[in-house]
């Protein structure tokens, strides 16, 4: 082991030999006569000798060179010192190739009686080196652009590539500085980057930008830039590296993403068709094209029904009507256009037919030429138009959603010198996408809203009247004060003998399903009414309609996959009824679970009658109690929801007190005074809906009003009916003189037939002409149909045939079977 490189003058930790790492290497035990008395596997490995092979053998002969008895005296000696040694030492393989190993020798230790050393080897490998040629091959041909500037920023060197990607020779480079021969690819700043790299030393990595180069002068190109300090011998500054890559590809990448992501916060923020049209336009003017116009059908557009579509299931149609819905313009006003929001269009950009909006597929048109014979012939405005601003590259895309289409997007540019380019109709067709889902969401929000306003315009009174006996006003505000629905309704409902049926409700939730319980309730309400039910017996079966509509809501009964159907929430909902009588001035009402109604006096003084709450409607088993009051003339009565007296504390008292200052305002006619109250009690949206109903009480004039008692004789028939003719006769309606009798005749005759005492006549005059007869039984009448050969049961046929209307109701004394008539204002 004398020959080879000799590290044994070397430190013990010198080189990068001196962390050795023995884990893998090949291990063999020597004695101090030079005989192998251990060998590892991977010495058996390294050499392809076993260990039988070897141990108890010299280790002489595994040596590839000759024997250098001094040399391996010294080293022994050395290694006897605690010290160590490791060299270059060639051995020979089984197989008889040699093998240059890196050798180290352990200091010696004592195993048993002997002197030995630890032996560990390891394959030394050749590194690679690199040739001139290949350096030179490997700068000149890189894909990256390189360049040597020196330190007042002149090019001393460029590969290839760099020559390439800028497009102007290196002759033209050489000794002279990015700002001379690059401009437009932001060489000023190039510049300073290199400055501060050569200032601080400091490397600056993928500094991105894009820019225009004589290489491909119609499209613009996205680079990715390094600078690194380039050092002599003594760590001087001698230049900068400046190395190029072409990222036009993951810098478009990046754009178009960005663009989409910021497409979805800026299109489609508002569920109406017009404003997410010209959102597209707006937001591609001018990030994409200097001009954008946006063309619907016509049945998009319309709130009526789904009109007539274009689908792939069905035939193209040969010119289907579209409108102009958005544009936007680089240019002030947008010249470019020759059709304006809201007008009537036909166009699809030559060579293509209308067909293309079946198809879905862009039409792209990188070069305009605007007298060619397609434009010239088919479209003369539009190529003028083209001439005029220079409109010269153009991408159209039909907008299509949920297999529908919906209109064409067109994308053009003028001022903007560059042309559209392949990864630009990618870029269109996903901004259209976007804005197609959101115009076809809005279409279908715009249909189903306005049929669930519709419905509730429809269920709600178109016109409010109380005849004489009161002035009525009302304002309806729902949660969405741009026309949106909820289940608060009102209603003003005429009685007999002149009173009027005042009904304010609210039903839990909002939206076109709330709209529709609320019209059942109303006209639930209307016909129970119509019943001549008194407040608290029309809540009571008010209530029991409430109860059935949850059940059917919350799928209970036995009726066939009733174990399968969802349960909802429960269905309830408050109200408040009230009847006013002209007459007496006395309203009597009953609520449940609904606040109180306001009452201003004629002199302002405000007060909420308190009225026995009542639970709210849906409940069931609870009783409702009514309360009658005594209402001076021109007095002022206010029905309301929840949602007036709220407001944003949530106070009901301080809102009830707000309302009655409001009210008490004298001097205002009724709408205005109903319109401010709601206004000024509720400036900002709100969450709930809001219905406020007023009305100012009159009284029915005496003279109006007469009445008489009516004794147990068949003969006072005769008087009372010359009394009535008189009275009608002095109230000028002699042409009811006639039927006045018939009807006084039968009524009376009836009732003392059939009633029980007292009895009483009472003939008012209203917008109708009312003849009452009460008395204090309770026996409901009967309009029977009599045969030819019965003498009698024609009485109430005949009353029927003559009045207007008739019918009964029950008082606290008995019943009042009445009939009206028509007074024609002409008389």
């Amino acid at each position: 082991m004398a020959a080879g490189r000799d590290d044994s003058d070397a430190p013990p930790s010198a080189g990068p030999r001196a962390a050795f790492d023995a884990s893998n290497d090949a291990v063999a035990v020597v004695s101090g006569t030079g005989v192998v008395v251990g060998w590892t596997r991977g010495a058996e490995a390294l050499l392809g000798y076993s260990g039988p092979e070897v141990v108890g053998r010299s280790a002489a002969p595994l040596l590839a060179m000759p024997g250098d008895p001094a040399r391996v005296a010294g080293v022994a000696d050395r290694c006897r010192a605690g010290v160590g040694w490791n060299g270059l030492i060639p051995l020979r393989h089984r197989d008889g190739t040699r093998i240059e190993v890196d050798l180290r020798v352990s200091a010696s230790f004592p195993l048993g009686t002997d002197e030995c050393f630890l032996i560990s080897a390891r394959e030394q490998r050749l590194r690679w080196t690199m040739g001139q040629s290949v350096l030179d091959s490997l700068l000149t041909r890189s894909p990256v652009g390189m360049a040597v500037m020196d330190l007042d920023l002149r090019y001393i060197w460029l590969n290839d590539t760099l020559e390439s990607l800028g497009g102007v020779p290196r002759d033209q480079r050489l000794g002279r500085r990015p700002s001379d021969v690059l401009p437009g690819m932001h060489a000023d700043t190039i510049e300073a980057l290199m400055r501060e790299v050569l200032t601080t030393g400091v490397p600056i990595t993928d500094h991105e930008y894009a820019g225009w180069s004589w290489s491909d002068p119609h499209r613009q190109h996205a680079y990715s830039t390094s600078f690194f300090p380039l050092l002599d011998a003594d760590n001087s500054v001698t230049g900068v590296c400046y190395m190029v890559l072409d990222v036009t590809e993951r810098w478009n990448a990046r754009r178009l993403l960005a663009l989409i992501n910021e497409a979805g916060t800026s299109i489609g923020r508002t569920l109406d068709v017009l404003r997410t049209a010209q959102e597209l336009a707006d937001f591609a003017v001018p990030r994409f094209a200097d001009f954008v116009v946006v063309d619907l059908l016509e049945p998009v557009l319309s709130a009526e029904g789904q009109g007539t579509w274009l689908s792939d299931a069905g035939p193209a149609l040969a010119k289907p009507v579209m409108r102009r819905a958005g544009m936007s313009s680089a240019r002030e006003g947008c010249p470019e256009a020759v059709a304006r929001i809201g007008d009537k269009v036909e166009f699809a950009p030559p060579p293509h037919s209308l067909a293309l909006l079946v198809s879905g597929e862009p039409v792209f048109i990188p070069v305009l030429d605007p007298d060619g014979h397609r434009w010239g012939g088919e479209q003369p405005a539009r190529a003028a138009r083209l001439r005029e601003f220079g409109m010269h590259s153009l991408i159209s895309v039909p907008m299509r959603a949920r297999n529908t289409t919906l209109g064409l997007t067109t994308f053009v540019r003028s001022l903007n010198p560059a042309p559209f380019h392949q990864d630009d109709v990618l870029l269109a067709r996903e901004l259209v996408a976007r804005a197609a889902l959101c115009v076809d969401n809005a279409r279908r929000y715009t249909r189903e809203h306005t049929a669930a306003v519709t419905l509730q315009r429809s269920l709600l009174p178109h016109a409010l009247t109380g005849g004489t006996a009161l002035e009525v006003a009302s304002y309806y505000l729902p949660a969405d004060a741009t026309g949106g629905v909820g289940g608060d309704w009102f209603d003003v409902i005429p009685l007999s003998g002149a009173r009027v049926g005042l009904v304010v409700g609210d039903v839990v939730g909002h939206g076109i399903s709330a709209a529709a319980t609320m019209g059942r309730l109303r006209t639930a309400v209307q016909t129970l009414a119509d019943m001549e039910m008194p407040p608290d017996e029309l809540l009571a079966h008010l209530d029991d309609l409430v109860l059935r509509l949850s059940e059917e809501e919350t799928g209970e009964g036995t009726g066939e996959g009733a174990e399968h159907r969802a349960v909802t929430t429960f269905l309830g909902a408050t109200c408040l009824y009230a009847v006013y009588d002209p007459v007496t001035r006395r309203c009597s009402m009953a609520r449940a679970g609904h606040p109180p109604p306001v009452v201003v006096s004629p002199d302002g003084q405000v007060r909420f009658p308190e009225l026995p709450a009542g639970p709210p409607l849906g409940l069931g088993g609870m009783a409702f109690e009514a309360t009658e009051i005594e209402i001076a003339e021109n007095s002022l009565l206010g029905l309301f929801t929840d949602g007036l007296i709220e407001g944003s504390d949530q106070d009901i008292d301080r809102g009830m007190a707000r309302l009655g200052q409001v009210l008490s305002r004298s001097g205002t006619d009724l709408g205005t005074l109903c319109e401010t109250a709601v206004r000024e009690l509720v400036p900002v949206p709100q969450p709930d809906d809001i219905a406020l109903l007023l009305a100012r009480t009159h009284t029915l004039d005496p003279d109006h009003v007469v009445s008489w008692e009516v004794p147990l004789d068949p003969a006072a028939v005769g008087e009372l009916r010359d009394r009535a003719t008189r009275q009608v006769t002095a109230w000028g309606l002699a042409d009811l003189v006639m039927t006045t009798e018939l009807i006084v005749s039968e009524l009376v005759t009836n009732a003392i037939r059939y009633a029980t005492p007292p009895i009483r006549l009472r003939l008012l005059r209203d917008a109708r002409l009312t003849c009452e007869v009460s008395d204090a039984s309770s026996t409901a009448p009967r309009l029977r149909h009599a045969r030819s050969t019965d003498e009698g049961g024609r009485g109430l046929f005949l009353v029927a045939q003559l009045a207007h209307r008739w019918g009964s109701r029950y008082t606290s004394q008995g019943k009042i079977i009445w009939a009206e008539q028509e007074i024609r204002s002409h008389r």
